[in-house]
């Protein structure tokens, strides 16, 4: 889950691995000033030549995106990653129209942050929207996974198709744009607030503008265009081995058989290595070590109690077998994790809020006036407050927005009752405040943990008759509006930086919204058409829609669904990771920062453990570029991740349309022992 790499970067990340100090101007916003670049009005910064970039851009992220969130769920940050690519491919297209001596308009890194805003709005639908998680949860295939209980009434899911898919995404995407534009100045330019990520984004997008990143764009387009290239070729090369079921070089057993029945073995899935590039190491670690824990010590342990604990004539893939402890253990550590920082982050928020209003009625009590604004601050002040948007327009936006999704959201879903929407949509602007005012504080964006709150209210609201459906759907549209607001609030603050406008912005994220609720569904169904997605057994095990289903139940029924055992064991997790998550922030730094990841931990409990191993391999060539060559690695290891991403990434695209043309690879290459 995206939240997972925001937790345990805080914004560091992204800076180790995007240009050093070496490379450029400390302060984004003194070396936009310097440049003494002309700003240009807000229409000429959305050009139709970076829409289409952006277009192309979110289409290749959605792929990557859909194609990570149905096989383990962890998605790393990718937005550096997408102003890296942008800047790219504006670059060349305009030195190419340079050497063919047509005119062009030059470009801005205005207009690279409208890219980067528009393609990330793009691809965001293909996680945000739950298309990995609660929308899946909502198919047949994971209701019969889930088993029969009181709350898996006969008829409660809802198969996917494009139209209720891409109508939903609309009604529940664009609200949450203009729930929060009234307050746009207060959080980025009164409060100041630093929102690591978008800090980090517009360092990354001024460092690209100046000269020594014009240098450096050389290096960078050969890195990714050379890793891109690579890794296509090898995914390529790979398929021809998977020719049926287990078969292939991601079925390589590195460490042995009795390690491969174990999940623990390199996959060569480059997109997991890039991965584990750009997280960070405390990220990949933890992951192998929930692998250790779970598949290493308590999956073995378990299972020989089967007969005992859990019946030993059910499937395998029963919420009463193996599988339940698998899913309920992984949910334990999900919740004890998030809800320690739901209130922490609260905390940290109202402590804040109260401290900037003890400071605001100190302040009224004496003269400011010789007070200096540096002259930086008020030129991207200057251009950020031109961008003004009125705040009827928004009101009545939010407004307009909320009535047609009280009207058809009931359509799509006749366990959601009409209330349930308004409710939601009354409650949005208050938590999305709260959610933008922590991300921007703490860069940890909480509106998973509001939707998986919402998921249980609506959940028990709505009973056995209908509450496992109202619980996902609704939990998603919970989810959307919040992040929705934060994510706007990051690229006003990357906006600010870069110096461009506020208006340029909200339309990149209005257009690039749009073109993901179309997309997103469309990359979406040729995936679930083409491949066995949500198969516990397979490749597209898709894990966090049987969780999410699972949790929609556990709200209707309470803890009566639980296998033998598993209570205590859920209990004991839960406490487990909320002492990790205290522990992380109680101990010293130097200790602090060494405490895993409670939520990283818990993906390998259903996944397995070579996606884990993969992204260590990444850590470990991160680990060694950095001691060899510091300087070259930090501005050479994002183009060379997004390479490798990328390339493994859309081979999935032509692999789908041959296996929905009924084309199989010629070869099944298996592993068997010797004897």
């Amino acid at each position: 889950m995206d939240d997972v790499v925001d937790r345990a970067r805080g914004g560091d990340e992204i800076e180790k691995h995007g240009p050093g100090p070496e490379d450029m101007e400390s302060d984004p916003a003194a070396a936009a000033a310097r440049e003494k670049e002309q700003v240009l009005p807000w229409r000429e910064q959305v050009t139709l030549r970076g829409m289409v970039a952006a277009l192309l851009i979110g289409f290749m992220y959605t792929v990557i995106v859909m194609k990570i969130a149905l096989t383990t769920g962890l998605i790393p940050t990718l937005n550096v990653s997408a102003a890296l690519i942008a800047f790219l491919a504006l670059r060349g297209w305009t030195r190419a129209l340079r050497r063919l001596g047509i005119a062009h308009r030059p470009f801005t890194r205005q207009e690279n942050c409208v890219i980067e805003t528009c393609a990330v709005a793009c691809y965001t639908i293909a996680f945000g929207g739950g298309f990995g998680s609660t929308l899946l949860g909502l198919d047949k295939k994971t209701y019969e996974l889930a088993g029969n209980s009181p709350a898996n009434v006969p008829g409660s899911y809802k198969d996917p198709g494009f139209g209720w898919m891409a109508g939903f995404m609309a009604a529940i995407s664009f609200s949450g744009l203009l729930s929060l534009i009234p307050l746009r100045k207060v959080l980025v330019i009164d409060y100041k607030l630093t929102y690591p990520s978008g800090t980090a984004t517009a360092i990354l997008i001024n460092g690209f503008h100046s000269k020594q990143g014009d240098k450096n764009a050389k290096m960078q387009v050969r890195g990714f265009l050379k890793y891109f290239g690579l890794s296509f070729v090898w995914s390529f090369f790979q398929w021809f081995y998977t020719g049926g079921d287990v078969c292939g070089f991601v079925q390589f057993p590195t460490f042995g058989l009795k390690a491969w029945k174990q999940t623990f073995f390199f996959d060569f899935s480059l997109t997991y290595v890039g991965a584990g590039m750009i997280c960070s190491h405390l990220v990949n670690i933890s992951t192998l070590l929930g692998a250790i824990l779970s598949w290493g010590i308590l999956w073995p342990l378990i299972s020989k109690q089967k007969g005992e604990w859990y019946p030993a004539n059910v499937p395998e893939s029963s919420m009463r077998s193996l599988y339940g402890y698998k899913a309920f253990l992984c949910i334990a550590l999900i919740m004890g994790d998030g809800l320690y920082h739901f209130f922490k982050v609260l905390g940290v928020t109202v402590r804040s809020l109260h401290e900037r209003l003890n400071r605001k009625r100190a302040s009224n009590r004496v003269a400011n006036g010789d007070q200096m604004v540096p002259l930086d601050d008020l030129q991207c002040d200057e251009v950020f407050n031109e961008g003004s948007f009125p705040a009827w327009a928004a009101y009545s936006g939010y407004a307009g927005l909320s009535v047609i999704a009280v009207i058809t959201i009931p359509f799509m879903f006749r366990q959601i009752k009409w209330y349930y929407v308004i409710v939601a949509y009354v409650l949005a602007p208050l938590l999305g405040f709260a959610n933008s005012y922590g991300t921007g504080l703490t860069d940890i964006n909480m509106a998973y943990n509001y939707g998986k709150i919402a998921l249980f209210i609506f959940a028990a609201w709505a009973g056995k008759d209908g509450g496992v459906i109202a619980g996902l759907a609704g939990g998603t549209l919970v989810k959307q509006l919040v992040m929705a607001s934060a994510d706007l609030m990051h690229d006003f603050k990357t906006g600010h930086l870069t110096m461009t406008s506020p208006r340029s912005l909200l339309a990149a994220q209005f257009i690039g919204t749009g073109m993901g609720c179309i997309i997103a569904p469309l990359t979406f169904l040729l995936f679930y058409n083409a491949f066995d997605i949500g198969n516990p057994n397979g490749y597209w095990k898709a894990p966090y829609g049987l969780i999410y289903r699972n949790m929609a139940i556990l709200g209707v029924e309470g803890f009566s669904v639980l296998p033998k055992h598993c209570l205590t064991l859920s209990a004991g997790f839960f406490a487990f990771a909320f002492v990790l998550s205290v522990a992380r922030d109680v101990l010293p730094r130097r200790y602090g920062r060494l405490v895993p990841l409670p939520m990283a931990m818990a993906v390998p409990f259903l996944v397995g453990g070579s996606f884990a191993i993969d992204m260590c391999v990444g850590s470990l060539v991160v680990f060694v570029w950095d001691k060899m060559n510091k300087k070259e690695a930090a501005f050479m290891v994002p183009a060379v991740a997004s390479g490798l991403i990328c390339g493994d990434g859309i081979w999935t695209f032509p692999s789908s349309l041959l296996a929905l043309a009924k084309i199989k690879p010629p070869i099944c290459m298996k592993f068997t022992p010797g004897s």
